[in-house]
């Protein structure tokens, strides 16, 4: 019998052409969506399904959409981890949960580029050149050299994130809870004892945290509050790392200079969000990881471990279900 595949949140009509199909071998016949619709209406429409491909944490898979979803038995997640994914649920319903490998660069390339866009304007003057404005320049942007770099989180984006600071001649302080003085001197950077000295003494913060019940919320009224007037917050992580609220009001009344920003409290964003129109605000929709190379590797992983399961030889299994539902 065939299985039925669902790929979710194909923005781009892109998923079925990154990868090759064909080795599921017809046993399986993959079915991919373009729309993002809400709980209810994607329970119905995933309840024949035997196998989903969800993209990043784009879609909760919690105890109320798992219970719905009878005939499911293999998910599947871009990247290693998805805390929108409830795998304890998954592990008890026996629904195995499986990832897939991924590439760290493109984030960070992503979050130096929204800040560049920022700090010279170049959206706003991009836009005044194609509508042939009266006016040949608009706005006087700033520069990096010479500004403080506060890097919130030294992992592997951090670090990248670190390096290009530095290529761009700006003095760089990295905070985490594990960060030493001793390994921040190794990364060549200098070190803050505390997420609020780093706030302090920083032109631009730049967040790079996991999400996390300690991490939500991290930057909050307090700590916006804590920063240097006309700073920069680039978020390219995860959105509840940031009271959204408190930052909308520190745009609105001059305290922060602007915000780069590609997540999101909710996402898809509301097309009322004040992030779609405030003018000290850069904006893209979670491109980050969003990238040929990227998708190149989440759809073929995505269907080596479909293949896999069909075998019965699991691969990147995120959870073990004690009865996992069988292939067929």
């Amino acid at each position: 019998m065939e299985l039925r595949c669902a790929i979710l949140d194909d923005y781009q009509e892109v998923a079925l052409s990154m990868a090759d199909w064909s080795v599921l071998g017809g046993r399986v016949r993959p079915e991919a969506f373009v729309d993002h619709i809400g709980p209810a209406a994607l329970a119905e429409r995933l309840a024949g399904f035997d196998i989903i491909v969800a993209m990043r944490e784009r879609t909760v898979f919690d105890a109320a959409l798992l219970s719905r979803l009878p005939k499911l038995k293999l998910l599947i997640t871009t990247g290693m981890a998805n805390a929108s994914i409830d795998t304890e649920t998954a592990e008890r319903l026996g629904i195995l949960v499986c990832g897939t490998r991924g590439v760290v660069g493109p984030a960070a390339e992503l979050a130096w580029g929204l800040l560049l866009a920022l700090m010279r304007r170049i959206p706003m003057e991009v836009a005044n050149l194609r509508n042939s404005g009266n006016r040949w320049q608009l706005e006087v942007g700033s520069g990096l050299q010479g500004k403080t770099l506060g890097v919130v989180g030294i992992g592997k984006l951090g670090r990248l994130t670190c390096g290009y600071g530095r290529a761009f001649g700006m003095d760089v302080i990295g905070w985490s809870r594990s960060l030493t003085p001793e390994k921040s001197r190794e990364l060549g950077i200098g070190h803050a004892a505390t997420l609020d000295d780093l706030l302090g003494r920083s032109d631009v913060v730049c967040l790079q945290l996991k999400l996390t019940e300690e991490t939500h919320g991290i930057i909050g009224q307090r700590e916006i509050g804590l920063m240097r007037k006309g700073a920069i917050l680039l978020n390219t992580a995860r959105g509840p790392l940031v009271d959204e609220a408190a930052l909308i009001e520190a745009l609105g009344n001059g305290k922060l200079g602007g915000a780069a920003l590609d997540v999101f409290e909710q996402e898809p964003l509301p097309p009322d969000h004040p992030f779609r129109t405030l003018p000290n605000v850069v904006a893209t929709p979670h491109l980050g990881y969003v990238t040929e190379e990227t998708y190149r590797i989440f759809f073929a992983d995505a269907a080596e471990d479909i293949t896999a399961w069909l075998a019965g030889r699991p691969v990147r299994a995120l959870n073990a279900p004690a009865a996992g539902k069988n292939a067929s």
